[in-house]
């Protein structure tokens, strides 16, 4: 195992997650209602494809994170698990950017798609808008070096992380084509 790679400080890391994870949610919210009215020379939906594109390399990197602490690589673990947070907060950016800069779009579908749609796109939103903190807690015992607790809220993140990035690449791929 690694050692501790900063020093615990669980009333601080509590405040701060929490803290963080309050603000990044109520941002999110607030700015999806909000609809900057520019004259862009690009299309703003090319946020969306930045999304589906780094929600796939985040999908990719938690199985490789998932691989690498299973094999007993832990320090080839740290660093893809990092990576993958921080492409998750350059995601939360694009995603912002494009919610911002975008009308909102209607599924075109129908029928069964039109039901498979709007229920992954539900468990996306609702697992998404819980995810962060757990993200946060697992990274933070990881970083103490606290393994046992670590391992119990990993096991917990990583599933929940896992579906959230993987279902928003399906959530795009199936909203994409209704882009104008």
């Amino acid at each position: 195992m690694l050692s501790a790679s900063i020093q615990k400080n669980d009333k601080r890391a509590n405040f701060l997650i929490i803290l963080f994870s309050v603000i990044v949610f109520v941002a999110v919210v607030f700015l999806s209602r909000v609809k900057l009215e520019l004259d862009l020379p690009f299309n703003v939906h090319v946020f969306a494809e930045v999304n589906g594109l780094i929600n796939s390399v985040v999908s990719f990197l938690l199985l490789v994170g998932l691989l690498a602490v299973k094999r007993g690589r832990y320090e080839l673990h740290k660093r893809v698990m990092i990576a993958a947070m921080i492409l998750s907060i350059l995601f939360l950016v694009s995603y912002i950017l494009h919610h911002l800069l975008s009308d909102s779009t209607s599924y075109g579908g129908e029928g069964i798609m039109k039901a498979v749609y709007y229920f992954i796109l539900i468990s996306h939103i609702i697992l998404a808008g819980i995810i962060m903190p757990f993200v946060l807690f697992t990274a933070y015992r990881a970083l103490t070096a606290e393994w046992p607790r670590h391992k119990k809220l990993a096991k917990i993140t990583w599933p929940i992380w896992f579906y959230v990035s993987v279902t928003g690449v399906i959530v795009y791929l199936m909203i994409s084509p209704y882009y104008q």
